[in-house]
């Protein structure tokens, strides 16, 4: 592999990767997001009372795990799958097993790197959500092809 190809395909993922743990590094990112959010949600629906606007900033924050290791897991199959610029080849569920795998460890080694930043809390439930939306990119990324490649025919 030469320094050109390990640019273009493994330095987005390291730095997608390298984003996500400073991320998680952050003592206090409940606090800042829900300095953010919380008011804004208060703003634009005055009548919810606090329990639930607390509810919806979870499930936010819920979905912003899942979006990022969406990103990790698409970028992660494009670094495994390096595709040619005439690429048409069939899809590869060799791969997308691969991407999944390490996002899965990945988002395990997370959690487990929360364990050691005051204020966090390690959860298994983040993995799932996490390594869930690694397949969920996949899983649309799979229906698009086909669905391009039945529209071409």
């Amino acid at each position: 592999m030469n320094l050109q190809k390990i640019l273009k395909y493994w330095l987005p993922v390291l730095l997608w990767m390298l984003l996500i743990s400073s991320a998680s590094a952050d003592a206090n990112s409940y606090q800042h997001s829900s300095t953010l959010f919380e008011p804004l949600l208060h703003w634009l629906l005055p009548k919810l009372e606090q329990s639930q606007i607390e509810t919806i900033h979870h499930l936010f924050r819920k979905c912003g795990h899942l979006t990022e290791f969406a990103i990790l897991s698409l970028l992660l199959w494009r670094a495994i799958r390096q595709p040619s610029n005439n690429e048409d080849r069939p899809w590869n569920w060799a791969e997308a097993g691969l991407a999944i795998s390490l996002v899965f460890l990945y988002a395990a080694s997370d959690e487990l790197h929360q364990a050691f930043v005051p204020s966090r809390t390690p959860l298994v439930s983040d993995v799932i959500i996490d390594t869930t939306g690694g397949m969920i990119s996949l899983l649309i990324l799979w229906l698009a092809k086909r669905f391009t490649k039945n529209v071409r025919k």
